[in-house]
């Protein structure tokens, strides 16, 4: 009888497979194109290979305590006290562990948030067991620090011990001068008072960690992995000094600053950037003498990837950035409620992101394993290239002078600005895309429920003595987004969608390919497609272009159909009154004729389609 242990000959009939095997196999498919066009890269020039060896003596990378779970975080940031309330209890009670609690005016509000006052404070937390391993996590912005202060009070007056607490302040006034592009003080006048309240809650018994900081500020403007490592570098170090600064061993103040980090739905580039993270830092470790333990990393899902449109598709897109943070090692995550871009999120809407991450954990039980990606090629290479690029960034922010006076020079506004501009256009070309906004969209999806709230009305913080450029959070999808905007405006109007009629010639085999590419990408800015049937006969597909009655007509078929058809098909279409005509597909050295034929676009993968939908709108508001 063979033991279950004995290695079963599985492959053992077969001969081995090689890496020049698999070149050889590669070359026939590229026929003479270059191995380079499956070389990617990132938008930190990072090259991704499309093939690596198994990583050799990789030792895990040290994240979370063995097979521990993360904290399963819900958002708290209904304006109403008493709502949040509810909301917070109801989360508890079906399977969160930790309660992120947003204030208006935070880094990371959204629109929405808790009102930073005693009373809130006290209602927002009433019934909730503070010291019954609860995480706590406060977001929270100069304009509402007075929260972190009203916690600690709400603690102590319900004779808690706030070293039972596992309480996340959240001090970040880095995050928040970033955002806005301003501060009303300098460094050396912000320190103190950001030291004097770490060190206020620590001598009330509160084991922190107090300051936090925040890699979001970076992805949410656009920026890359690289980018955003080196921002948190830069800030969790200068809150190390700080700290120490302040007479705080630093053996003790390097547990008083946490990190938080975006996960999106790049499940490879995620899970090395948190990975990286941790080698980072305890790189910083080692050369400040101490001996590195594991930082802690809280994770959101990704602001920038939300879509208004086609909201459903955000679960999964939340779905994969859960999957990536939680393998890394992150140790609390937030998923972001899948309609969150639209308002504040409902009751189905939160508890699909809480049960996002208990599938994941209970049923998946991917907190099992410690760093499951050790030793994978790719993976292994990614976190070796971030840290090496983030830590060269890092050390440009500290030839600036630490964070604040890296942000006064421009450091990483510069360099976010660069990703984001080349995000852009990827966006705007479909390179990257955006399922439910740039690709697949839904022009007939039904409104999704959000809640209705009045947001709580801060009043401005300071003077902006201190100008430099400001790193606002977007959405990628906005630019798509704002083009259905202008359809259902249209719609409201007329009581019909600008409609673009899809003239298709020959049979569906020679048209089929092209008309599906063409309906999704009018429709990916709110023009609908008009689908027909294949003509041969000009006067014929005319007359059902006149019938249709959109504003503009697309030729779709093949090359060889179009060298025979497309010029007269495009002269009876200007005849029946079609003054836009576009072509699916590249035109090559037939553009001339078919311009003269009356053809005035060409649509096309890897086109600029949003140029090309704005265009449109444009011929539509002069018609």
């Amino acid at each position: 009888m063979t033991s279950v242990t004995d290695d079963l000959p599985l492959a053992a009939d077969f001969p081995k497979a090689t890496v020049e095997d698999w070149r050889k196999l590669v070359d026939g498919v590229l026929k003479g194109a270059p191995f380079e066009k499956l070389v990617g890269k990132t938008y930190d020039g990072l090259k991704i290979d499309p093939l690596y060896p198994r990583a050799m003596g990789i030792a895990p990378v040290v994240g979370r305590p063995a097979a521990a779970p993360w904290q399963i975080m819900q958002r708290i940031e209904h304006p109403d006290a008493a709502a949040a309330n509810a909301q917070a209890l109801q989360d508890l009670e079906n399977g969160a562990t930790g309660l992120a609690l947003v204030f208006a005016g935070s880094t990371g509000s959204r629109g929405f948030g808790l009102e930073p006052t005693a009373d809130a404070v006290a209602k927002v937390l009433e019934g909730i067991h503070l010291d019954a391993d609860i995480g706590i996590e406060l977001e929270i912005g100069p304009q509402s620090r007075m929260a972190a202060i009203h916690v600690a009070e709400y603690v102590k007056s319900h004779g808690v011990d706030p070293a039972a607490c596992n309480i996340r302040f959240g001090l970040d006034p880095l995050a928040a001068v970033a955002v806005w592009g301003h501060s009303p003080y300098s460094w050396d006048e912000i320190v103190p008072a950001v030291t004097g309240a770490i060190k206020g809650l620590s001598a009330l018994g509160f084991k922190g960690p107090f300051a936090s900081a925040d890699g979001r500020v970076i992805h949410d403007a656009g920026g890359s992995e690289v980018q955003e490592l080196a921002f948190v570098l830069a800030c969790a170090v200068a809150y190390l000094r700080a700290i120490e600064g302040a007479g705080v061993p630093l053996e003790q103040a390097r547990d008083m600053v946490y990190v938080r980090l975006a996960a999106d739905a790049d499940q490879f580039l995620s899970m090395a950037k948190f990975r990286a993270l941790r080698l980072l830092w305890a790189r910083i470790e080692a050369a400040c003498g101490l001996t590195p333990k594991p930082l802690f990393i809280a994770a959101d899902t990704a602001w920038r990837m939300l879509t208004q449109r086609d909201p459903y598709v955000n679960m999964l897109r939340a779905t994969i950035a859960t999957f990536a943070a939680g393998l890394a090692g992150a140790n609390a995550i937030t998923v972001l409620p899948h309609t969150l871009a639209l308002g504040l999120p409902d009751p189905f809407a939160r508890r699909a992101a809480r049960n996002t991450q208990l599938l994941l954990l209970e049923e998946s039980n991917l907190a099992k394993v410690s760093d499951p990606a050790a030793g994978a090629g790719g993976i292994e290479t990614l976190t070796g290239q971030l840290c090496e690029a983030a830590w060269a960034l890092f050390q440009d922010s500290e030839k600036a002078g630490g964070a604040f006076a890296a942000l006064t020079q421009g450091v990483f506004q510069s360099k976010v600005a660069a990703a984001r501009k080349a995000r852009d256009a990827n966006i705007a070309k479909r390179r990257d895309v955006l399922t439910g906004a740039s690709e697949f969209p839904n022009l007939h999806e039904r409104e999704t429920a959000v809640l209705t709230a009045t947001p709580v009305a801060l009043a401005p913080y300071g003077e902006a003595k201190y100008k430099f450029d400001a790193l606002p959070p977007i959405r990628l999808a906005a630019a798509f987004e704002a083009l259905r905007d202008k359809s259902d405006a249209v719609l409201k109007a007329r009581g019909a969608r600008p409609k673009v009629f899809l003239a298709n010639l020959g049979t569906p085999a020679d048209f089929t390919a092209r008309a599906t590419f063409a309906k999704s990408f009018f429709e990916a800015g709110g023009i609908e497609a008009v689908d027909s049937e294949g003509f041969a006969d000009p006067a014929k597909l005319a007359a059902a272009f006149k019938a249709s009655g959109a504003a503009f007509a697309c030729l779709c078929s093949n090359d060889k159909v179009y060298a025979e058809h497309a010029e007269a098909a495009s002269k009876a279409l200007q005849t029946a009154g079609g003054r836009h005509i576009y072509l699916a597909g590249r035109p090559g050295e037939a553009e001339a004729a078919l311009r003269t034929a009356g053809v005035t676009g060409f649509v096309f993968a890897g086109g600029d389609a949003l140029a090309t939908l704005r265009e449109a709108y444009a011929r539509m508001e002069q018609a």
